[in-house]
């Protein structure tokens, strides 16, 4: 069952963040970086009952039978969820956004990445620029820890330093994007590292970076994570066309007119 909800509102939800030129430097040269304490622990707890009370609404039980899509995905969850969608458009990592991609900011995407305790499927190694080629290259992913992860209930591994390599074209058809089938890219895993995280923390990575995740082998802890990527306000679909990716414009300006006016009323902007 969700969490109750926590009784004071007032209460500060997320913390204030700004990478120092060590944290700069270590993302450059690593691909990732984490961030600690982001949410509070008021923030921790009101995420995680929306985020419940949502993933509870459309989803059911783990089914093997099914693939990633069912099991593991809630997309759009800031549809859904009012302090979710403060977090995204207007919490604390947009000004880390700010240092990483610049000033014009978009959100590309946000998710619920669930392992239940019962989901043992593992996620094979991929870029997230795999499923959606963005350019310019400066995507950023951020997970938010909505549990304690480690390697027994599905924490991430990465490869560090992978992201320098560049993309890693992969192809899939119009059928496969339909169907949403996985995408694994072989690569030399002899230096992979996993990624155990504390609730209320945030790892963040480049779109290069390589990175999986093993099943949930817990049998009483669940590994939940709130996935939100974010882009260059102009960046476009490779795949598409070029097309523009669309997502809300978050900070800045975008010379794409449907850009500026997605999801504007759910930001604040008028057009």
């Amino acid at each position: 069952m969700p969490e109750p909800l926590i009784s004071d509102l007032d209460a500060p939800l997320f913390n204030a963040c700004r990478l120092t030129p060590q944290q700069l430097q270590a993302y450059h040269d690593q691909g990732y970086l984490v961030l600690e304490n982001v949410l509070t622990a008021a923030g921790l707890a009101a995420v995680r009952h929306e985020c419940m009370v949502a993933w509870e609404a459309q989803k059911q039980e783990f089914d093997p039978s099914k693939n990633w899509l069912h099991n593991s995905l809630l997309v759009n969850i800031h549809h859904h969820s009012p302090i979710v969608r403060r977090y995204y458009y207007d919490g604390p990592l947009l000004d880390v956004m700010g240092q990483l991609i610049g000033p014009n900011i978009k959100g590309a995407t946000s998710q619920l990445t669930f392992k239940m305790r019962g989901n043992t499927m593992s996620f094979g190694w991929h870029q997230d620029n795999g499923y959606g080629e963005l350019d310019p290259y400066n995507t950023v992913t951020t997970l938010t820890a909505l549990d304690d992860a480690d390697e027994e209930n599905g924490c991430l591994w990465l490869i560090p330093g992978s992201h320098r390599q560049g993309q890693i074209r992969v192809e899939r058809s119009p059928e496969d994007r339909a169907a949403a089938k996985e995408v694994v890219v072989e690569v030399d895993d002899r230096d992979a590292i996993p990624m155990p995280i504390r609730a209320g923390n945030v790892l963040l990575f480049n779109c290069w970076m390589l990175h999986k995740s093993e099943g949930n082998r817990s049998l009483n802890r669940d590994r939940r994570i709130l996935f939100m990527r974010y882009a260059d306000a102009d960046a476009v679909e490779v795949y598409n066309d070029r097309r523009p990716r669309l997502g809300p414009l978050l900070r800045g300006t975008t010379r794409f007119p449907e850009v500026r006016a997605f999801e504007a009323e759910l930001v604040g902007r008028s057009e």
